[in-house]
């Protein structure tokens, strides 16, 4: 079907060889810009034009959202501010979209006396349609929708910009990977210590707007935070915060509690509601008494809730992320050399943000080998039989297996429960730099310094493809969380992304001035981060395949970077002996962890539980060409413990996907090392 783009037309949806509307007789636009198929309404916007359902042509029919702007206003101050208001949602959102959970501006023109502004399309349904559909939030659900959507407040303010109109329907949850999404920047002000309207009309929704957005037309980030506690409790209670506004006023928020159900888990809720002090901080009619700043709403979050995060707050694949791979010591080799480890974080589906309050392992926690008692806990189990160093090293899917790849230019898998070799990969003519298992444990690749990625089965040991487009070694590579992309790092400068079905190239980034030592996707799948030679970090919006942001910091050059499990920061090692920890919204630097004496070659994060599995510990592990591999608390940057190795280099670590055994490989008798904690 082919819709009508008149605003007044009762009946829009037209066959698609039709020339004129047959409601309304108005010309038909088979193509928006000659780009756009728009199929059907979406909604009306009140006298302000409608927003559609279209399909990108040269995108293979992608859908898209296309929102009209066609004012029915004859005052010329209101019709002015009208016509901002749209222009400025299509400026927040060219600038905001680079965040996944933000659409992405497409387009903006002008097209038969209207203004169209197009955006990516989120498959999903707002927080008002779930209400309905599936019933009151519980404080549980509270606490996983405040710490998915805080963030993107954070990174919109950091930007200047407030958002204005805060509630359910401007939040959707999207159907594949079941995050919020943060939609309708119309009503958004650059931010400014005295924002008004010009013509005396507030912009928001009774109910959600504070008292100085609606009396004065001023806005701050605290003004957005307001409207985020009456969305909690619209979707704790049911209620719409409009009607008790248009009963009470403003007083409604000093008493909120009164409305919720009142059963709760063998209590009222009003007992039971451990948010309750932050809904009351957010509800403050007197801005100075509110929350200031997302970020600070966030750590009360943290620090007043203590259940278990369900798999809804960051839905990751429940297999393998596959981390960064790094460069090593090239005066004492004549070659980059490059190793990588897999990093396996979920646990039963549970999530943490690191940045709550950690449980911090016993320094023995870390030191019991496989098979080895506590009283044996120095001696870590050693694989042996690679003939060279050992560059990288990664644990299989169900960690009964490791891989490892050598400057013997062979791949060995080995048992983990017989310590014993199963097989060996021969095929690269030159050292091979990284290995990585998919995601589904069935592939394993390997990277190398004869340009190429090798693809081969587990199983049968077979070779079963070859990754030809690097013009240089290649030293990472990692698969996305749902495993149908490999990503590959260069000393060519470039990252290349490859369909693992075709074995096609689908795409390079440019951007660093030097190798390309380590890449890694975000939980998430929406974002490729790489860590370079020319010291900086840089990442990469998926979607859009263009570059969001580059982190500057390190002194000498990068040399391994991984995400943390609360897909909100990332660590960075370097040759400068440091290891950063960015957060990923503002771009600042939260921790500098100093204690190894030579570069750190290897980061991965560890996700473990106590043995009554209800603490979640998230712990960093760093190798060194110090010969030692060190246990960190992210947050605080704490040292938690050294594990040492006999002599060497140590160039790369492993976690394996239970957070029970780190492994490591490097140059001392080309041995691997693997050390396990007890429970």
């Amino acid at each position: 079907m082919l819709c009508c783009l008149n605003p007044d037309c009762p009946n829009p949806l037209n066959p698609d060889d039709n020339q004129l509307c047959r409601s309304c007789n108005t010309p038909l636009i088979p193509l928006l810009r000659g780009r756009y198929r728009v199929i059907k309404v979406l909604s009306d916007e009140g006298g302000f034009g409608k927003t559609y359902l279209a399909e990108d042509v040269d995108k293979l029919n992608e859908p898209c959202v296309v929102k009209q702007f066609a004012p029915k206003i004859q005052e010329t101050l209101a019709l002015k501010k009208a016509v901002e208001l749209f222009k400025e949602e299509a400026k927040q959102l060219q600038q905001l979209g680079e965040h996944h959970q933000i659409p992405t501006l497409l387009a903006y023109f002008e097209q038969n006396n209207y203004l169209f502004l197009v955006q990516q399309y989120i498959d999903g349904q707002n927080l008002l349609q779930e209400l309905h559909k599936k019933g009151l939030y519980n404080e549980s659900k509270i606490r996983e929708f405040l710490l998915d959507l805080l963030p993107v407040l954070e990174f919109i303010h950091k930007r200047g910009v407030i958002h204005r109109d805060i509630k359910p329907q401007n939040i959707i949850r999207r159907d594949s990977d079941r995050r919020l999404v943060l939609i309708d920047f119309g009503a958004s002000k650059q931010l400014s210590a005295t924002v008004q309207t010009k013509i005396g009309t507030a912009i928001g929704s009774h109910g959600y707007t504070p008292i100085e957005q609606m009396q004065d037309g001023k806005a701050y980030p605290a003004s957005d935070l307001f409207s985020l506690g009456a969305t909690c409790f619209h979707l704790l209670t049911g209620i719409v915060p409009s009607k008790l506004w248009m009963q009470n006023g403003y007083s409604w928020v000093t008493h909120w509690r009164r409305y919720l159900n009142q059963q709760s888990q063998g209590g009222t809720i009003s007992e039971c509601l451990k948010l309750g002090n932050v809904l009351d901080k957010l509800l403050r009619i007197d801005i100075q008494q509110r929350y200031q700043s997302a970020d600070e709403v966030l750590k009360d979050v943290l620090r007043q809730s203590s259940q278990p995060i369900s798999s809804t707050f960051i839905s990751v694949s429940r297999t393998s992320q596959v981390l960064a791979s790094l460069p090593l010591d090239t005066q004492r080799k004549k070659h980059l050399l490059v190793s990588a480890g897999i990093v396996l974080l979920g646990l039963g589906g549970v999530w943490y943000s690191y940045s709550q309050p950690l449980v911090i392992p016993k320094p023995s926690n870390l030191s019991q080998p496989i098979n080895k008692t506590l009283e044996d806990s120095d001696s870590p189990n050693t694989l042996k039989g690679h003939s060279s160093d050992v560059n990288s090293v990664a644990f299989s899917v169900d960690g009964k297996t490791l891989a490892s790849g050598s400057d013997d230019n062979t791949i060995k898998i080995w048992n983990l429960a017989n310590q014993q070799e199963i097989r060996t990969f021969k095929g690269h003519s030159e050292w091979i730099w990284t290995v990585a298992f998919s995601v589904d444990g069935k592939i394993l690749a390997s990277g190398s310094a004869d340009k190429t990625i090798r693809l081969w089965n587990v199983e049968t040991g077979e070779e079963i493809g070859i990754l030809k487009g690097h013009a240089a070694g290649v030293s990472s590579i990692a698969f996305s969380p749902d495993g149908k992309t490999l990503a590959s790092g260069s000393l060519d400068k470039t990252i290349k992304l490859w369909n693992l079905e075709t074995s096609q190239e689908i795409y390079t980034f440019k951007g660093h001035s030097k190798a390309v030592a380590s890449v890694a996707f975000s939980p998430d799948g929406t974002t490729l981060a790489s860590g370079s030679w020319d010291k900086t970090i840089k990442l990469w919006n998926l979607a859009t395949q263009k570059e969001i942001r580059t982190f500057e910091g390190h002194s000498e050059m990068v040399l391994c970077i991984a995400f943390a499990p609360d897909n909100l920061n990332l660590a960075s090692s370097s040759k400068d002996n440091s290891i950063k920890v960015w957060n990923l919204v503002t771009g600042e630097v939260t921790q500098t962890l100093i204690g190894h004496s030579d570069k750190v070659n290897s980061i991965k994060y560890l996700l473990s539980t106590d043995n009554d599995q209800t603490t979640n510990k998230v712990i960093l592990v760093s190798g060194s060409n110090d010969n030692t591999i060190k246990l960190w608390n992210p947050v605080t940057g704490q040292e938690i413990r050294t594990l040492k190795k006999d002599s060497g280099y140590i160039y790369s670590v492993a976690v394996s996907p239970d957070g029970k055994a780190i492994a490591s490989g490097g140059s001392a008798d080309n041995i691997i090392k693997i050390w396990r904690s007890p429970r």
